[in-house]
């Protein structure tokens, strides 16, 4: 319960699953190219010592073998192009997806104890997403949330929001 919660409050659970599937998108790409270049290199073993091996054995057997290679490598790209197409839509998902948070606390009134106000971006790659903002004093509470757009607003922006969706924006791109 622990660890969901705290996996939860860095970003939505669904998000972690999105992550790990593309994880092993990623994983299975990798392993595919290695293979593949090692079908490639044994391939070119095969060819240049075919010629001794059909010395030593009938050429029909060597000519099934090789056509066995040429099947299975065949089946590989195609694999390998279907592992493509999924991982650029997952690749698309993550950068609409909401990866960048930060968090500024600060003292909006002089007479509050503490920095109880705050300012919180949630943004995408390209910068869009929200960031939201209360302001608190001995009375009240009150909570704004102001849509941002590649790092900008249409509704003026308090020096903590934009300081807060800087900081956000300084995060690795994919």
């Amino acid at each position: 319960m622990k660890l969901s919660w705290a996996l939860e409050t860095i970003m939505p659970l669904h998000w972690w699953g999105i992550s790990a599937l593309a994880m092993l998108l990623v994983i299975i790409f990798l392993v595919n190219f290695i293979l593949y270049h090692r079908l490639n290199r044994r391939m070119k073993q095969f060819e240049a010592s075919s010629l001794t091996l059909q010395t030593f054995m009938s050429g029909h057997h060597l000519d099934t073998l090789l056509q066995e290679y040429i099947q299975k490598l065949d089946y590989q790209e195609k694999e390998f192009s279907k592992f493509a197409t999924r991982l650029s839509q997952v690749e698309i998902r993550l950068r609409a997806g909401v990866d960048r948070a930060e968090l500024l606390r600060f003292r909006a009134f002089e007479n509050v104890g503490s920095d109880l106000s705050f300012a919180f971006a949630l943004l995408n790659q390209e910068g869009s997403g929200v960031v939201l903002s209360s302001i608190h004093n001995r009375d009240e509470s009150r909570v704004y949330a102001k849509p941002i757009k590649e790092g900008m607003s249409t509704y003026s922006l308090t020096s903590e929001e934009k300081e807060v969706i800087d900081r956000a924006m300084l995060g690795e791109k994919i």
